[in-house]
């Protein structure tokens, strides 16, 4: 498979996107003949559409950004027929974790330049307002992405004002109940957590019982900054699941804020464009 010419996308906003950062991942990918033929710094420029890929005869496109931008760049880029070279510049770098397993851009650079990759069709979960490559969050829950930003910005006022919002949500709003197949708690859910896996989505619900979940709930979410870490229950392997709720149905797709409707479905899809993975299959 070739790689060249490759284009990358970074973003400063991310974990890991200092200036240093993006010249060492810009040499890493030179050593081993992929020198980047554009630096794309984003938000401050656009993320390239599939036309512009091909238009430009572009094979690989690298980003080295957390899982939104991921997500933003490879539904942009839909329509084009290459690879997506998903690097670890964010916090959580779920979706680099999945193609690569836990390791560092070099690492990473240094299987592409032994041979040891292969180009993939990758999982999603489908949306009525996006595709998730790496998790779906549904409910009042899903609130806490906006404190989440403040956090990630240092913005007091930010962080107050949403903290505030989130909670009164969390305990007080409807929760989400998978409608169809009927699943979990009859009352629903404060979150339900939809992700690709194997050939289906797997699904847990999020609920608070006490003020002990609550705060164990808010510590993974805020602190861990990894909402799976809380207390949840396992609700099972679904091909595609229909949930409903009293009010619109709030939306976290790979950690970026949306706003649903009263019945939302989720399905199990294959993204529209390849992705790179160093990982051994089935590891």
């Amino acid at each position: 498979m070739e790689l060249s010419p490759l284009w990358l996308v970074t973003n400063a906003a991310s974990g890991s996107n200092s200036d240093d950062a993006v010249q060492d991942i810009a040499a890493s990918l030179e050593s081993i003949g992929c020198a980047p033929v554009r630096i794309i710094c984003f938000p401050d420029e656009e993320l390239p559409t599939g036309e512009d890929l091909t238009r430009a005869g572009v094979r690989t496109l690298a980003v080295f950004t957390g899982d939104g931008t991921i997500n933003a760049a490879a539904t942009s880029a839909t329509g084009w027929d290459g690879a997506i070279l998903v690097l670890p510049g964010g916090t959580m770098n779920l979706l680099s974790k999945a193609l690569h397993g836990d390791v560092p851009p070099e690492t990473i650079t240094g299987h592409l330049a032994a041979g040891s990759f292969r180009r993939i069709g990758q999982p999603a979960v489908r949306t009525s307002q996006g595709t998730a490559l790496v998790e779906v969050l549904a409910g009042p829950g899903a609130m806490w992405a906006d404190v989440r930003e403040g956090v990630r910005d240092l913005d007091l006022g930010a962080i107050a004002e949403t903290f505030s919002k989130a909670l009164r949500e969390t305990r007080e709003g409807p929760g989400v109940k998978v409608a169809d197949p009927a699943a979990g708690k009859p009352d629903g859910y404060r979150a339900l957590r939809i992700a690709p896996h194997g050939n289906g989505l797997h699904v847990d619900g999020y609920d608070f019982a006490d003020l002990a979940d609550f705060a164990a709930q808010g510590f993974a979410m805020l602190v861990k900054r990894d909402f799976r870490q809380g207390p949840h229950d396992d609700l099972g392997q679904f091909d595609a699941i229909d949930c409903i709720s009293d009010s619109a149905i709030a939306l976290m797709i790979d950690g970026e804020r949306r706003q649903g409707d009263l019945r939302e479905r989720f399905e199990r899809i294959v993204f529209p464009v390849d992705f790179i993975a160093t990982k051994p299959a089935g590891d």
